[in-house]
C-alpha cells in the first residue's frame, strides 16, 4: 500500500515531533518531510511533492498564508491543512480564499487532526467546529450549495440531538423506513459518513446548539 505522504511546515521542532509521532502511528500515513518556514517548504517541493501539507500560519521568512497561495498556484493538486493557534477571522478568510482544504486549531484534541487528514484524503474539506458560526457560514458560501429538503433538515436535527429512529418516527409522524431513507439521502448529499459528522454539520449550520 502506497503511504499517504505528508509534509509538516512549522517552526517549532518539538511540536513537529509530536505530530510525527501521532500521525505515523496511523496505518497508511507517513511524514515525508519537515520544514521550518514557507521558503524551506517551497524548496522541498522542488524535489518531493506530497499528498498533503500541514501548514502553520506564524512562521519566519515566508508565512503560512503566503506559502499557501504559492503552493496552490504551482502544485494545485496538493492538499493543504492549516494547523495553527490563531483563530483570527481574517486568517480564516484568507485560508478559505486561498483554497485551503482545512483549518483546525492547535488546541483541538489529536483526534480532530486525524479526522481532518482522513477527510481531506477522500476529497472532503475540514474546518474546526470551534470556529465561529459567522466564519462557518462564510466557509459554506465558498463551497457548492447543498440543498436539503425541509423534512431532511427536520430528520437531521433529530438525529443530531441523539433521538432514536422510533422517537423521530413518533415525533414527525413518519415511518421508520422513511427516516432511514432520509438519513441515507442526507449523508449522500453532504458526503458524511457517521452520526458524529452529522452532529458537527448540524452545529455548523445552526440547526442545533
Amino acid at each position: 500500500m502506497i503511504p499517504y505522504r505528508i509534509i509538516h511546515a512549522d517552526d517549532h521542532v518539538m511540536f513537529r515531533q509530536g505530530i510525527r509521532n501521532l500521525i505515523e502511528k496511523i496505518a497508511g500515513f507517513q511524514i515525508s518531510g519537515e520544514v521550518n518556514d514557507g521558503l524551506e517548504l517551497l524548496e522541498l517541493l522542488k524535489v518531493s511533492v506530497p499528498d498533503l501539507i500541514i501548514l502553520d500560519i506564524a512562521m519566519p521568512k515566508l508565512r503560512g498564508l503566503e506559502a499557501l497561495r504559492e503552493v496552490k498556484k504551482h502544485y494545485p493538486k496538493v492538499k493543504i491543512l492549516i494547523l495553527t493557534m490563531h483563530d483570527n477571522e481574517e486568517f480564516v478568510r484568507q485560508a478559505v480564499t486561498g483554497k485551503a482544504d482545512g483549518f483546525i486549531l492547535k488546541e483541538e484534541p489529536s483526534s480532530e487532526l486525524i479526522q481532518a487528514i482522513k477527510d481531506i484524503r477522500v476529497g472532503k474539506k475540514y474546518f474546526s467546529p470551534r470556529l465561529s458560526g459567522a466564519l462557518l457560514s462564510f466557509i459554506g458560501a465558498e463551497e457548492p450549495t447543498v440543498v436539503l429538503s425541509n423534512r431532511e433538515k427536520e430528520v437531521l436535527q433529530c438525529l443530531a440531538r441523539g433521538m432514536s429512529t422510533q422517537d423521530i418516527s413518533d415525533s414527525l409522524y413518519i415511518s421508520i423506513h422513511t427516516i432511514r431513507r432520509h438519513r441515507y439521502n442526507i449523508m449522500q448529499k453532504l458526503k458524511l459518513r457517521s452520526t458524529a459528522e452529522m452532529i458537527k454539520y448540524a452545529i455548523s449550520k445552526g440547526y442545533i446548539e
